[in-house]
């Protein structure tokens, strides 16, 4: 079975050229947590503590209620088809965030209006690659 990846290394995801913020915003409560604030709490408390594959995992695996028993086999079974990485989540595309992504694949997130957003512009040696546009 083929396995896929959402998974980079040593690059930067831009925000979203469409982007109606001008910096980092928490994604907002709401009674059941939405992916984006789900995504945006396990990053932003846990910094380089996982790859992007780990928390697009850990969030479907809660929203879908599914016990620790579950895990491995619903994890093959989810990356058994392509999903779609953080230049398509609303971190990038509507919140403002950048996600940096290390030389192990693991990442943390800034806020577009940050010192370490513009340094990781500037950065030569990392790959850049922009956030999905939120409209065509």
């Amino acid at each position: 079975m083929k396995v896929y990846t959402t998974n980079y290394f040593d690059t930067f995801i831009e925000v979203a050229e469409d982007t109606k913020v001008d910096c980092g915003i928490k994604p907002p409560t709401k009674d059941k947590k939405t992916v984006a604030e789900l995504q945006y709490e396990l990053i932003a408390k846990n910094p380089y503590q996982y790859t992007s594959d780990d928390i697009f995992f850990q969030v479907f695996a809660d929203r879908n209620d599914l016990t620790k028993a579950e895990h491995k086999q619903a994890r093959e079974q989810f990356f058994s088809k392509g999903q779609p990485c953080f230049r398509a989540s609303p971190l990038t595309k509507t919140y403002g965030f950048g996600i940096h992504s290390n030389s192990e694949g693991k990442i943390a997130l800034y806020g577009m209006e940050t010192k370490e957003y513009q340094k990781f512009l500037a950065d030569t040696k990392i790959k850049k690659v922009k956030a999905m546009k939120s409209a065509k």
